[in-house]
């Protein structure tokens, strides 16, 4: 373990980078100054001007909390300001997420003018102290002191999400709020809650019982790739209406919207195998044990499909507040809908045809997007989609989710539709980060290391009136091989720190070296906050307990 401490030593001085000194912030800001001198945070007294909103005022009075728990001195909360304080003030004419923070020898003045404005001011100042900061007890030793720095900051992309699939294997609340607090770090606003497919139902629906007495529960799963097998061990859960609202209220206070995904009319097995009356065969089905694509999927050519689907969604919709819904539209297998007369007589009645791009039956599932799409903008919401939902006509006003490659999000920008960038080969965090397979854990295949996410740049292929159109950029986390939540942190970190300058900052503010060297703070705070994480940047790779050096650099 010596070689791993001294891998992992932090480095408290501001990393020199082409000449020019720059700080251990990740996502790293738009604009720093550095200047010189540095100011002491322990015990500096608070000042809250009351232009803050109740929830800013409340953040900033935890952080003055947390500073005077890991510091040992109280940092007390002042009426007036003065000097030697550190102030918290609103400044209406920075952008919504946008901040500023100036930190000289006599003082720290932090403006925003919205509540994601302050959080994400004090996550940059914590990241500019010793990794303690993100504790919950005394840090004798440490030094607590900011540098001398001017920044100005915001994203460069409105959109900044996360993807956890919940539905593959379930993870609790507890497990779910600690994945939204490390995305708080890194200033992502969205996550995005797969919460429905074949091999599992996991959120509770008051009218459709079933579909967590029997769809949140399998028969089993498939055992390493070996798609014949079966455990043959009873596995699932979900979550309560009551347990919903309680993880979106958390996030909330961390700054990030929850966006639910339903996956239809594919990805339904669960829901089949609990109402079987909504697919075309009528059953019987059961909830997928192995992993893949079920053929099993909803029958548009029923109205009381399209029936179920609404009341599903007006429950959705009345759980979560965000402003968009994912309806899934994925890997829909078309075999049933080539069979079923219901499905058929649909299609003659909407005088849907083949034709060289695409069969009838593909227009078919366009059918059932808009339909839903309808609906969801009726109750003033809007729809995303999975870049599927482009093979066909889309409606206007649907957003694009590009995850088969960056093809679909290009077409969705030229043809004016909003889109989200979640490319498979830069963001799909269930792929491997070491080549060394043997030393990781089991894993779906492919390979993404920290770099490769790095270097994705969003605007790639992109003309330039095209640009506008794409509002933020997600990476995926699958879960198939995941079944564990220190597997699940192991995918997860270091890349989401990578996603991060992806997301946040501008093209010509990113750097590798600069990145890869503030790492090791970065894993310091994961050490500090608990977490697993993958090592291979480091030169280790595996689980804790199975770590084994790399073989080459």
């Amino acid at each position: 373990m010596k070689f791993l401490a001294a891998s992992l030593m932090i480095v408290l001085t501001p990393f020199v980078c082409s000449g020019k000194k720059t700080l251990n912030i990740v996502p790293y800001p738009q604009k720093v100054e550095m200047g010189t001198g540095s100011f002491g945070m322990k015990g500096a007294p608070v000042f809250i001007s009351g232009s803050l909103d109740k929830m800013s005022a409340k953040a900033a009075e935890e952080f003055a909390g947390r500073l005077s728990t890991v510091t040992g001195k109280k940092n007390d909360i002042i009426k007036e300001q003065t000097k030697k304080c550190i102030s918290f003030d609103t400044d209406a004419s920075l952008a919504r997420e946008a901040y500023t923070i100036n930190v000289e020898r006599n003082g720290v003045r932090i403006s925003a003018s919205s509540y994601n404005g302050f959080l994400y001011a004090i996550q940059t100042i914590k990241q500019m102290l010793p990794a303690e900061i993100y504790g919950t007890e005394c840090a004798k030793g440490a030094r607590w002191k900011l540098p001398c720095v001017s920044i100005s900051d915001k994203p460069r992309f409105a959109y900044r999400g996360m993807h956890l699939d919940c539905a593959r294997h379930f993870f609790s609340v507890e497990e779910v709020k600690k994945y939204l607090d490390i995305m708080s770090v890194y200033k992502l606003n969205v996550f995005h809650w797969h919460l429905t497919d074949d091999q599992g139902w996991r959120i509770e629906i008051k009218k459709y019982p079933k579909l967590t007495e029997i769809g949140a529960y399998r028969n089993g799963t498939m055992a390493g790739h070996d798609f014949t097998s079966n455990d043959g061990i009873r596995y699932g859960g979900f979550y309560t209406q009551e347990e919903i609202k309680d993880v979106i209220k958390y996030a909330a206070g961390l700054g990030i919207t929850i966006i639910p995904e339903i996956d239809l009319p594919g990805h339904m097995a669960a829901a089949l195998a609990s109402y079987p009356e909504f697919g075309c065969t009528g059953g019987p089905y059961e909830v997928w044990t192995r992993w893949g694509i079920s053929k099993n999927v909803l029958c548009p050519g029923k109205e009381a499909s399209f029936k179920f689907i609404e009341d599903v969604l007006t429950e959705v919709m009345d759980l979560f507040p965000s402003e968009y819904i994912h309806i899934g539209g994925d890997e829909c297998p078309k075999d049933s809908w080539k069979e079923c007369p219901d499905c058929q007589k649909r299609i003659k009645e909407l005088g849907l045809k083949s034709d060289k791009n695409h069969s009838a039956e593909q227009y078919l599932q366009n059918y059932v997007t808009a339909r839903v799409q309808k609906f969801v903008n009726d109750h003033g919401k809007k729809i995303i989609g999975w870049d599927e939902i482009l093979e066909g006509n889309p409606a206007p006003g649907a957003t694009i989710m590009s995850w088969r490659g960056v093809k679909g999000g290009i077409q969705a920008a030229n043809m004016g539709f909003d889109a989200i960038m979640t490319p498979n080969k830069y963001v799909y965090f269930d792929y491997l980060q070491s080549k060394e397979k043997d030393k990781e854990p089991l894993a779906i295949g492919g390979y993404l290391p920290v770099d490769s996410v790095y270097a994705y740049e969003p605007y790639n292929g992109l003309k330039e009136s095209a640009r506008k159109y794409i509002i933020g950029v997600q990476a995926n986390l699958w879960t198939e091989y995941i079944a564990t939540n220190a597997h699940l942190e192991y995918n997860l970190l270091p890349r989401l720190a990578a996603l991060s300058e992806v997301q946040w900052c501008n093209s010509e503010n990113k750097n590798w070296a600069r990145f890869k060297a503030s790492l090791k703070h970065q894993t310091r705070i994961y050490d500090t906050m608990g977490y697993v994480y993958c090592k291979d940047v480091f030169g280790i790779i595996g689980l804790p307990g199975q770590e084994r050096k790399a073989s080459a650099k």
